[in-house]
């Protein structure tokens, strides 16, 4: 079943964003291009406004203004006959040109309707110059009297074209006005279009990032939070956008993978809880066997023992030697029999039994060892030597019957020269690094592994005596301890066993009452191991 099924019909996160910025992008621009055509047309407007109707006005005020100065002087002139009325005239002929060339400059060109007033105001103007202001008229030097009338009754003209123009000028300063006003209030309606826009578009992403992405991550956390809380069969499914749909696929694929994991562990445990069930039956078995083995199976043998002893005794001489013989391979096998279940019995017991660990001086567990060797070591004239040993945590009879073990075999597998043996400890980090160095036959590399099992011997028994049980009770007591235990092939003056524990906490003393302790349990040890019949 494919976990991403339906996933791939539904849109990712990526072409939903695309869209809302799409659409934000057209709406937003949509509103720049209104905003921008408002203010070109509000500028349009307070252009027109200000810097052409508004002027134009004015300029048309002093034009009228003008006029009637010179309509002012030449009225002065008629009726009093001096010439200095006229410098009125003279001036405002003057203000009324550059009137008429700002007013031109401003726009009122023959093609507009400004420029059709002023040509009419100009014409009435002229008329009434030409017939009414000319200097120099009437009788005996004297203006005439008919002409002031008649000059009136042109002005009257200039000032109904005058009236007339500026009536045009008030209607498109008004109307300019209006446009001003529209365009403004054109571009504040768009301001608030375009602010209404982008707090809707905020409100529609914020509504589309709750609904499509953070409802669907809130219910994919509690999907996800209840499995979590011990139920593991609560399937997980993601909704929502592509990626968040794949998103509770691959939640929902390790869930499953947990759930069978948990379920082969639960298969696991069961088997487990049976093979232990049968382990402890097994082990009861093996102490009832230790029990027979130390008890019942000890009893006939001491009993062959003796009695084939008596057999000796009684009856050396009188048989033949091949009878005598036999005898004594009674009693060696009895006695070996012996040794053998006393090994086992011992080798069994490693680990099974335990008591509270203590800080150990490994110097008197030396000590203890070399005491219960002090007869071998006499025979064979050996010299044990040591460097400054640690203090370990352990039981003193284990950690003892170790140091004894490989000391033992030092001084058992000599060369023809007295054996030397030395026993020192070294810091490795958390570990001591114990060795026991002797000057013997050594032992070849092809055998590093094989000495440490269980009733392996490399030599005859006629050769060497032993079961073949030492090495593998050191490695089970010294791997019961948290350390490990090996031959270092790499000397090759004789033979080099090396073995770590764990280094002690500084806080921690050595309990003066441990050793006493360790030798009644060494020696207790010791009797088991050498009891004949």
């Amino acid at each position: 079943m494919n976990r991403y099924a339906g996933a791939e019909s539904r849109w990712p996160i990526r072409r939903w964003v695309t869209l809302l910025a799409g659409l934000e992008a057209v709406l937003l621009l949509a509103a720049l291009a209104g905003g921008g055509i408002a203010l070109a047309n509000l500028t349009s407007a307070r252009t027109q406004l200000l810097d052409r109707t508004g002027p134009q006005l004015l300029q048309a005020n002093a034009l009228s203004q003008a006029l009637l100065n010179q309509e002012t002087g030449v009225r002065g002139y008629l009726l009093t006959g001096q010439r200095d009325f006229l410098q009125p005239y003279i001036d405002g002929r003057q203000a009324q040109s550059d009137a008429v060339e700002e007013l031109r400059r401003l726009g009122a060109t023959p093609d507009t309707e400004a420029g059709n007033d002023l040509e009419a105001v100009l014409r009435a103007a002229k008329a009434w110059q030409e017939v009414a202001a000319a200097p120099g008229q009437g009788s005996a030097g004297r203006p005439s009297p008919d002409l002031a009338d008649h000059g009136k009754t042109l002005f009257d003209q200039v000032r109904t074209s005058l009236a007339t123009m500026d009536a045009h000028l008030s209607v498109a300063r008004n109307a300019g006005r209006d446009a001003l006003n529209r365009a403004a209030q054109v571009l504040t309606a768009l301001l608030i279009v375009i602010a209404v826009l982008v707090v809707i578009l905020f409100a529609l992403l914020y509504l589309w990032l709750h609904r499509a992405i953070t409802r669907p991550i809130t219910r994919l956390a509690e999907e996800v939070r209840v499995v979590s809380d011990d139920n593991l069969h609560h399937p997980v499914y993601g909704t929502g956008p592509r990626e968040l749909v794949k998103l509770g696929a691959d939640v929902e694929a390790m869930r499953q993978r947990i759930v069978d994991e948990v379920s082969a562990l639960e298969r696991a445990h069961a088997l487990l809880d049976v093979r232990t069930q049968a382990l402890e039956r097994s082990n009861s078995d093996l102490e009832q066997f230790a029990y027979v083995a130390s008890h019942d199976l000890q009893e006939p043998l001491r009993k062959v023992a003796s009695f084939c002893q008596l057999l000796e005794r009684r009856y050396k001489g009188q048989l033949d030697e091949r009878g005598d013989q036999y005898i004594a391979f009674a009693v060696d096998g009895a006695k070996r029999m012996q040794n053998l279940i006393n090994d086992l019995l011992s080798f069994s017991r490693v680990g099974r039994r335990t008591a509270e660990p203590v800080v150990l001086d490994t110097g008197r567990l030396l000590d203890e060892a070399l005491g219960n060797l002090e007869p071998v070591i006499e025979e064979t004239g050996a010299r044990v030597e040591r460097g400054e040993l640690p203090e370990v945590r352990g039981e003193a009879s284990l950690l003892t019957a170790v140091l004894q073990n490989l000391v033992n075999n030092a001084l058992k597998f000599h060369a023809d020269e007295a054996p030397v043996v030395r026993v020192e400890a070294e810091r490795d980090g958390d570990e001591w690094l114990f060795s026991v160095t002797d000057n013997g036959i050594g032992i070849e590399d092809q055998y590093a592994d094989r000495i440490f099992a269980i009733f392996q011997r490399l030599h005859s028994k006629a050769a060497y005596s032993g079961t073949g049980i030492g090495l593998a009770m050191c490695r089970k007591i010294v791997e019961h301890h948290g350390g490990r235990i090996w031959l270092d092939t790499g000397y090759t003056g004789g033979s080099r066993f090396r073995f770590t524990l764990p280094v002690v906490a500084a806080e921690s003393t050595v309990d003066p009452k441990l050793v006493p302790a360790a030798e009644s349990q060494n020696e207790n040890q010791n009797e088991n191991q050498n009891e004949d019949a």
